[in-house]
């Protein structure tokens, strides 16, 4: 929780950094230029992606396809992107339990000759033991099983995020397995059993839900697993009846949470030398203002530059998540909005290197 005695600081130094980009190392940086070839281009600076997949300029631009339609992933990516008149850098994929990944389907599509793209994973490591079980080892012959697929078929870098979103997960009950401490020890196991077993090319991602009334919880700074296994930090926000442009999305704030001050303010402050990714995000349809996802998607155009630290923006599109409709064309305006947005220069700055 940030308590009371935080939170003036707090909101001074966000005043005072907000708009500054945070460091990127320059430690293997990989060019990816995507300059037009005009001389003034050609004398540019390269824009570069580092080993942990941080884009030096800009941001990438990511989608989870048609998700809940049953389409297959390269059909639902390839008529995603027909749809929205532009291709994406990176690509969000769930997979639970002893499944294996990448998956024939996603190799082909990180390495599409044409068009290669990064691979965000989302992995449940287990639904049938608690973190404190997996901390403890009940499933690592799986974790040794899948680092020796992955060595074998995939020395690509590629982001990997551990049981996203486990705020509400949460079991405060005394030996539950399933306290925040328990999810971190999780995290930590699994990432570094993985390394152990020679997985050196997962760029790690810990994904927050982004909603004020978990991060105000006592538990909910003991939910890191730690700098030294965490690459990025992510959040999943959803355009609800409390949002209305892009701002409010990443800072959601509530008045009976009065201490929190936005998800984002938070990652600058918390973590100062992280990239953010926004994991997943989506706009409901809204009866009363039909016009609404249009509106919604020119502001991130319009703001997004505001806030820097944001190095990754992947959206969740689909005709039923769990509280609406957030494909980006149930308007004609909304989809142009939304194509305009995709094709903008923030999000084309940099290539995804090929393999």
């Amino acid at each position: 929780m940030v308590g009371k005695s935080v939170i003036p600081a707090l909101v001074v130094l966000l005043a005072a950094c907000s708009g500054a980009e945070p460091r990127v190392p320059d430690a293997g940086a990989r060019s990816a230029t995507a300059g037009s070839g005009s001389p003034a281009a050609a004398s540019a600076p390269a824009c570069a992606v580092t080993g942990k997949l941080i884009p030096s300029c800009g941001a990438w631009w990511g989608i989870a396809p048609e998700i809940f339609t049953g389409a297959r992933l390269e059909e639902a990516l390839h008529s995603a992107e027909s749809r929205m008149g532009a291709t994406a850098d990176l690509v969000h994929v769930y997979h639970r339990g002893k499944e294996l990944f990448p998956t024939e389907q996603e190799i082909r599509l990180a390495r599409d000759p044409a068009r290669p793209r990064l691979l965000l994973i989302n992995w449940k490591p287990s639904l049938g033991h608690t973190w404190a079980e997996i901390a403890e080892g009940a499933i690592d012959a799986r974790i040794d099983r899948l680092a020796h697929h992955l060595r074998r078929t995939f020395p690509e870098e590629f982001f990997l995020t551990i049981h996203h979103e486990p705020e509400n997960d949460v079991d405060t009950a005394a030996a539950s397995g399933m306290g925040a401490d328990d999810y971190a020890a999780m995290f930590r196991h699994v990432v570094l059993r993985l390394r152990d077993r020679g997985v050196k090319n997962a760029v790690t991602v810990m994904t927050y839900m982004g909603a004020p009334n978990w991060a105000s919880k006592p538990w909910f700074e003991e939910l890191y697993p730690g700098d030294d296994v965490v690459d990025w930090v992510a959040m999943d926000p959803y355009a609800d009846s409390r949002v209305h442009d892009f701002g409010s999305l990443v800072n959601k704030t509530r008045e009976d949470f009065d201490e929190w001050p936005g998800f984002y303010r938070w990652m600058q402050w918390r973590f100062p030398g992280k990239p953010v990714m926004v994991a997943e995000w989506g706009v409901f349809e809204r009866a009363d203002d039909p016009a609404f996802k249009r509106a919604f998607f020119e502001s991130v155009r319009s703001q997004v530059r505001r806030y820097p630290q944001i190095k990754a923006l992947v959206y969740f599109d689909s005709p039923s998540a769990p509280r609406g409709d957030t494909r980006f064309d149930t308007d004609p305006t909304a989809d142009r909005a939304f194509t305009e947005l995709a094709r903008d220069q923030h999000f084309r700055a940099t290539r995804v290197p090929r393999p």
